[in-house]
């Protein structure tokens, strides 16, 4: 017997979730395939517990902190074990969430794992789905070098389910993951060792903040080891002895792969109905989602546009808007706001002064760095950096960044302003609120002189 509906999901992560409440709520009849735990990478493996685990961190320096303020703290200390149970006892309450929010929106959940027969019709197990449109949205999977011994380390998923903290840990890579593990796991007392491909974390994000944000990381203790890739790794009474590129050997408890993500397309049997993928594995799809196939559309991670959940979410609900509500809807991907919770925390939206003068040849560029005024008693010497980037030719905001306290909060709002398309001039004309760091970013008057 072969079940019908007007929209199968295959993935139960925030985009395939979201995507299919938005369909049900029009009425339409939805299905959804998930083999595992509902919730995604997000909920389970990416952005709600490592945020957590970045907040358990923060008291550490919140604590040392404090004495500047009068308070004396004595007697503090962590239960990595105890916060690690804590964090698996609200990803279940999220779980529960999830798929209440699926029960009550009217969409039929299956369990299994899903292969697509054609162009409409996918198997789990021995059992025959059908659709009028298939929406894929099964994510990404964390990848591991090819060198000898790489099943010693684990990656992300493995980490945030360690129940005892390493003493010594080497983080491989420098993206999002890789940073935001440093800061967590340097913050709560383990010796950080980073290896980074290129000189500076997080390529692609302003170049300045990067420099900016590898100082501080080096402030707080972690050590980097730029240009350099591990070539193997073995295991002896005292740790795992991590070979690199450079000739040296580094010995450390844990090797956590922060190496990226793929697509997660393997078992999807999608040459069968016909859909096309890209060289990296990536499902292509077109400005609407659609791929090479009519019926079937793909978001999210998996098509490998851009990793963020809320545009996974974003790009689902677009779908949905214009399948099942006549809202033909497009996911704009030029201005999308993103944090990195580092330690200092990174925030940004728009585009870089690299990438603006990339495009637009003669931009304008504002910036300041302070010292916090949370800092003052403290005695942390850390500083913020802000910067906009403006077109010299329209006044428009290109681009804004921050690193520093409340730097996802901050740019969270800023986003609106980079989105509208508002003026450097409607900034000026934003009245400051004080005290604050944010009114920094309305109090920016001199531009830095154009390079020569």
């Amino acid at each position: 017997m072969t079940t019908r509906f007007d929209l199968l999901t295959i993935g139960g992560g925030s985009g395939g979730v979201a995507g299919s409440r938005r369909a049900a709520s029009y009425g339409a009849k939805v299905g959804l395939i998930e083999g595992g735990r509902m919730g995604g990478t997000c909920v389970l493996r990416g952005c709600v517990p490592k945020k957590l685990l970045v907040y358990g961190a923060r008291f550490a320096e919140a604590f040392e902190d404090a004495r500047g303020y009068g308070w004396t703290i004595e007697g503090a200390s962590h239960d990595w074990g105890a916060m690690i149970a804590a964090k698996n006892q609200e990803l279940d309450r999220l779980e529960g969430i999830y798929r209440s929010m699926l029960d009550r929106a009217g969409v039929t959940t299956i369990t299994g794992h899903a292969r697509l027969i054609d162009a409409h019709t996918v198997a789990v197990g021995d059992q025959r789905v059908a659709a009028e449109r298939i929406m894929i949205a099964t994510g990404g999977y964390p990848v591991r070098p090819d060198i000898p011994g790489a099943e010693l380390g684990i990656s992300s998923d493995e980490a945030l389910d360690l129940t005892v903290r390493p003493d010594r840990i080497m983080i491989v890579g420098g993206g999002y993951i890789g940073v935001e593990f440093a800061g967590i796991f340097s913050t709560l007392g383990s010796t950080v060792t980073q290896v980074l491909r290129q000189d500076l974390p997080l390529r692609g994000f302003d170049e300045e903040l990067r420099v900016a944000l590898h100082q501080a990381m080096v402030a707080r203790g972690v050590g980097f080891r730029a240009r350099t890739l591990p070539t193997a790794i073995t295991k002896a009474a005292d740790g795992l002895h991590v070979a690199l590129s450079d000739g040296t050997t580094v010995v450390v408890d844990q090797v956590l792969w922060a190496t990226g993500r793929r697509p997660n397309t393997a078992n999807l049997n999608l040459a069968a109905a016909g859909v096309a993928v890209t060289a990296a594995g990536a499902i292509a799809v077109d400005a609407w989602s659609r791929t090479s196939v009519p019926s079937i559309y793909a978001v999210g991670d998996v098509t490998d546009r851009v990793a963020l959940t809320p545009v996974a979410i974003a790009e689902a609900r677009a779908v949905a808007e214009t399948l099942f509500n006549a809202n033909a809807t497009m996911v704009q991907h030029d201005t999308i706001a993103t944090a990195v919770f580092s330690r200092p925390e990174l925030g940004t939206v728009g585009l870089s002064e690299e990438a603006a003068r990339a495009r637009y040849g003669a931009i304008k560029v504002f910036a300041t760095g302070f010292r916090p005024m949370q800092y003052v008693l403290a005695g942390r010497n850390e500083r913020t950096l802000m910067k906009l980037i403006v077109d010299a030719a329209t006044d428009r905001v290109l681009g804004a960044h921050m690193l520093g306290p409340d730097a996802a909060e901050i740019i969270q709002s800023l986003a609106v302003a980079v989105t509208a398309g508002l003026t450097k001039r409607q900034f000026d004309q934003t009245m400051a609120l004080h005290p604050s760091a944010a009114e920094e970013f309305v109090t920016l008057r001199d531009a830095r002189p154009s390079p020569q």
